[in-house]
């Protein structure tokens, strides 16, 4: 037992000395990196011949030894049939994933992404989106909405797919697709606005403590935290929610005209299922069922940019890694 202890006292002090280390490169090296902008790298993958060879390896498994000589034989003699006869014209679908958060930061990766597609892509090929999110800032799902439009101004074909849920800005950048495709239980709709916050005036007053605001413009500040709040601030910012959302219902009548707007511009979500039969989607199908459907006959490339996570924390991440091995191996002993 004592010698237990022994080894574990010096694991512990190891685990210490490690972790200093890290903290100290982790700092030199943000520290060095801040001064150069951060940059990352566009990956591409071949979904078709993933989903091929995918579909050939479990094939393989219910055939004999044979049999599975023979069918290699064939494949190889087919795919060099195909790069031999194959069109400079083949169709080709460039797939792109959007993980839209709260502040739609993920536009900026977004519109790097179709940057590349617009300077590979000719006019007629087809671009999928696989578009996740329960919206957010105006501003920023306004942005991601534009740079989809990029797409079809460039000619492309645009699909956007659902499995999950697109809602509020998730749909107003749904909505610019020339199809909507989504999953049966997937969330879709919420065309409304909302905005709301807290007010400490009472707390503050009943505490005795002053708020004091100054502003040149009537308007410049409304609904406030800390200060009081009017019945005319009160609706000055109603109505620019209601200007907002006016702007959303006329972004869905240009886009989808087929939707009649006083029916679901309520603020309400539905199923896809639903959303369908009020043509807020086009198709009920998975984006997996739906590649799987035109990878023979398609070129399918996964498009996405990653961005380069600075040396610190990277080192960070490392540690943390090894003093959760280290904690453990305490833990067993």
């Amino acid at each position: 037992m004592a010698f237990l202890l022994e080894i574990a006292d010096f694991v512990l002090k190891a685990a210490i000395i490690v972790l200093a280390i890290g903290v100290v490169i982790g700092l030199i090296a943000n520290n060095a990196q801040r001064q150069r902008k951060q940059s990352g790298e566009l990956q591409v993958r071949n979904l078709s011949k993933q989903f091929r060879k995918a579909a050939q390896k479990l094939k393989d498994e219910l055939l004999n030894k044979k049999q599975r000589k023979q069918a290699h034989k064939e494949a190889k003699k087919a795919e060099k049939s195909a790069e031999k006869n194959q069109d400079a014209e083949e169709r080709r679908i460039f797939v792109v994933d959007f993980n839209g958060s709260m502040d739609a930061q993920e536009v900026s990766a977004l519109s790097r992404e179709i940057n590349a597609i617009i300077g590979a892509a000719s006019a007629g090929d087809t671009v999928m989106v696989r578009l996740e999110s329960p919206g957010g800032v105006v501003h920023g799902y306004g942005l991601g909405a534009a740079q989809l439009q990029r797409l079809r101004d460039a000619e492309l074909n645009l699909v956007v797919s659902v499995d999950k849920v697109a809602a509020s800005g998730g749909y107003m950048m749904a909505a610019v697709a020339d199809e909507i495709i989504a999953a049966p239980f997937a969330i879709i709709g919420s065309i409304g606005v909302v905005a709301q916050l807290p007010n400490f005036h009472r707390w503050l007053k009943k505490h005795d403590v002053d708020f004091e605001q100054v502003t040149a413009g009537e308007f410049k500040r409304t609904l406030t935290i800390f200060g009081e709040n009017t019945e005319a601030a009160r609706r000055k910012f109603k109505q620019d929610l209601e200007q907002i959302h006016h702007q959303f219902k006329q972004h869905i009548a240009e886009y989808r005209p087929q939707v009649e707007l006083d029916s679901v511009a309520t603020g309400e979500y539905w199923t896809a299922q639903q959303a369908k039969e009020f043509a807020l989607v086009d198709t009920i199908i998975t984006s997996d069922s739906w590649l799987l459907e035109r990878a023979e006959t398609n070129t399918i490339l996964h498009v996405t940019y990653q961005e380069k996570r600075p040396l610190g924390e990277r080192i960070g991440k490392n540690v943390s890694a090894i003093l959760m091995q280290i904690r453990e191996f305490l833990t067993k002993s």
